[in-house]
């Protein structure tokens, strides 16, 4: 039997959650324990994200993260979903890179975002100032690129020379035509912003211009799936990111809490419909075997992804584990 699945790469998306009885080192231990677990199941890349001043996340440095989980494996590739390019000056990136590069020939991947990853008074804590606006990105992606090619103004030393694929991450049309100008790889955060990721995907690929990096269009698209043996103990499972989100729509931060009986207590009927807009049925999965199959493989479909890169909000270290496992079995990695 066929597997439709065969042409398509599955990836991991990792916040590093930090559990409301966890600590920080616990939340890396497990970490790297998980991109271990997925490397021998045959995943390709592992991805950790930029946020800050969020107490439930713990990748906020990054790429040190990056290089901890780098550490643990041997093989999968393990990068940044993504680097907040304007908290940064490019240089320092491409040094940062540059130096995991050379740690970890051949393994390391740059995807970046325009975002400040949380609200504008943090922006302004990490950038100092505003000056730099989201328009800004183009130009600093462009700066960013000739220190890895050894053109910039000045040299970024480790940097220059390195094999750090770049990809551009996006949850509109503005990183979608980015990609496109620039021959580059485009990620959609369709796990967050669903709505937009069929016209986004549609521009990338119209528009695309073939470059040094890639020939042709390069698409992954971000999908939140908990996958258990019932479709009752995955939603149960799923009530932890339910409650982080419901977190974010009222303004609060919290931990990843862990799962509750009954999440219709927890919310009003416009808390909810807000939650479920972020958490569409469309780019996030909970089931058994059988749902997850079905509506991964619908969603792959439509967005005639060539990647996907999950993420899994599961408070429960060995559930999220083996929600893990049962994608790797439904797409025979």
């Amino acid at each position: 039997m066929s597997n439709p699945f065969e042409n398509i790469k599955a990836s991991i998306l990792d916040l590093a959650p930090i559990l409301e009885e966890g600590t920080i080192s616990e939340s890396f231990e497990k970490s790297a324990d998980l991109a271990k677990h997925v490397e021998n199941l045959g995943y390709y890349r592992y991805w950790l994200a930029e946020h800050h001043n969020m107490p439930g996340i713990a990748s906020s440095a990054t790429s040190v993260v990056i290089g901890h989980i780098a550490s643990h494996t041997s093989k999968i590739r393990v990068g940044a979903g993504g680097i907040m390019l304007p908290n940064h000056a490019p240089l320092v990136i491409a040094e940062q890179f540059g130096t995991l590069d050379a740690l970890y020939p051949n393994r390391i991947d740059l995807g970046l975002g325009r975002a400040p990853g949380s609200n504008q008074a943090t922006a302004i804590a990490l950038r100092r100032t505003l000056n730099s606006s989201p328009n800004d990105f183009p130009q600093q992606v462009e700066e960013l690129e000739d220190y890895f090619k050894g053109q910039g103004y000045v040299r970024a030393i480790p940097g220059e020379g390195a094999n750090v694929p770049i990809w551009l991450l996006g949850s509109s049309d503005f990183s979608a035509r980015l990609a496109a100008e620039k021959g580059l790889p485009f990620a959609f955060a369709s796990h967050f912003s669903p709505d937009y990721t069929i016209p986004a995907l549609r521009i990338y690929r119209e528009n695309f211009k073939p470059s040094g990096q890639l020939a042709e269009p390069l698409a992954m698209v971000g999908v939140n799936i908990v996958a258990a043996e019932t479709t009752e103990e995955a939603q149960w499972l799923a009530t932890s990111q339910q409650q982080q989100f419901l977190s974010l729509v009222r303004g609060e931060q919290s931990k990843l809490q862990p799962p509750i009986d009954d999440i219709d207590k927890e919310w009003s009927i416009h808390e909810k419909a807000s939650v479920e807009k972020s958490l569409s049925s469309a780019s996030t999965i909970v089931g058994d075997k059988d749902i997850v199959r079905e509506k991964l493989l619908s969603f792959l479909e439509e967005t005639k992804a060539n990647e996907v890169v999950i993420n899994s909000q599961i408070y429960d270290h060995e559930a999220r584990k083996k929600s893990y496992d049962i994608v790797a079995d439904i797409m025979q990695l």
